[in-house]
């Protein structure tokens, strides 16, 4: 072309590239060496010794002091070692909400995992059919007349019902969310990661929550022979310890912080693998491993039967296959009038996020 001078592609920003592409790995990483830093970066370096993902021209070194640069690790007070910013938890629970929560795909129209939507008082971007007992103001009139001049043409013109579209709208109602994580020792037993992909749903629950949600509230308990609440700049770093499952006390702590919210619609999430085989009886627990103990479980779906009379649902996301661990669950949610669903790891995040959107549609009177 007249007036036009070609030269050799010379790709720019080199660096920031290698930088994402190294990022990506590493915060993964992060995920399963429970938040520390130095754990990561040698398991980083051993990847790229034998993968070679870092070159000459940008190499671990280099990426350390970007990280550093960035604001995604600081010295830390042992020489030679680097502690995370809040920068960095920030950063690794918007990245498990993209991967979550970004991958999932609206289904076609009458597909089972499609959340449904009644009136409200905030418009949705999501549109479906018109239902006998809609209102002429909800019709998406450029999407019906749309779906008329497709499925009648243009020559002989026609607008029926089942070409009418609905906008959907939202209910603005707050809502509190009490995420149970079980972090039992048998959430890593059995070569089974239980807990990484469990820290991950909350994580991206959790940004979801604060980025799209932000008049909702979340708030997290771990348990184990005890239960305790924990920030959500503390979930990277959550590890399994060494303890039986003690579900009542998560229950009962899970009660006392819903209480306290003032919000008219309130929700238990708990994520286990797991039956119920601890209690505390004053200073002293109670333990059995074996079976199913009646005398915990009886204990334990009393306090499911207590939530239920506070109109506190509880969903169970169950993820253990054992046919007796699933007789238990359908026991402690036919009491809690709850709902459970039987989950394998990599359907966790959907079914928690499909669950949590179409709670705080519903408007609790």
């Amino acid at each position: 072309m007249i007036g036009t001078r070609f030269s050799k592609y010379i790709p720019q920003d080199d660096e920031k590239s290698s930088f994402d592409k190294i990022s990506k790995i590493f915060f993964q990483l992060l995920n399963y060496t429970a938040g520390d830093a130095n754990e990561a970066l040698d398991w980083l370096n051993q990847l790229n010794n034998e993968h070679g993902f870092a070159d000459n021209a940008y190499g671990i070194g280099d990426f350390i002091e970007d990280l550093k640069a960035k604001g995604y690790l600081t010295d830390s007070n042992e020489p030679g070692s680097f502690d995370l910013t809040g920068k960095s938890e920030q950063t690794i629970r918007k990245n498990a909400l993209e991967e979550i929560f970004g991958k999932l795909k609206k289904a076609d129209k009458g597909g089972h995992k499609t959340p449904i939507v009644g009136s409200g008082d905030e418009m949705s971007s999501d549109t479906r059919p018109f239902e006998f007992g809609d209102t002429l103001d909800a019709i998406n009139y450029t999407d019906s007349l749309h779906n008329a001049q497709v499925n009648h043409g243009i020559d002989d013109f026609k607008l029926t019902t089942a070409d009418l579209e609905v906008q959907e709208r939202e209910h603005t109602s707050a809502n509190a969310t009490v995420l149970m994580i079980d972090i039992s020792h048998s959430m890593i037993l059995y070569g089974e990661d239980r807990i990484t992909p469990a820290k991950k749903v909350a994580m991206a629950l959790a940004e979801l929550i604060k980025t799209r949600y932000p008049k909702d509230t979340l708030d997290i308990i771990v348990f184990g022979n005890d239960a305790w609440p924990i920030a959500i700049k503390d979930l990277p770093y959550l590890q399994v310890g060494p303890y039986h499952t003690n579900t009542c006390a998560g229950l009962e702590l899970a009660m006392d912080i819903l209480r306290r919210r003032k919000m008219q619609n309130k929700q238990i999430f708990m994520i286990t693998d797991g039956k119920p085989t601890c209690l505390k009886e004053g200073t002293k627990y109670y333990k059995n491993s074996f079976g199913l103990d009646r005398k915990v479980i009886n204990k334990t779906l009393n306090m499911a039967a207590q939530c239920r009379r506070l109109k506190i649902p509880i969903t169970t996301f169950m993820i253990a296959k054992d046919p007796y661990l699933q007789e238990f669950v359908k026991e402690f949610t036919k009491t809690n009038n709850g709902r459970a669903f039987y989950s394998s790891l990599n359907g966790l995040g959907e079914y928690i996020f499909e669950d949590y959107i179409k709670n705080r549609r519903k408007t609790v009177r």
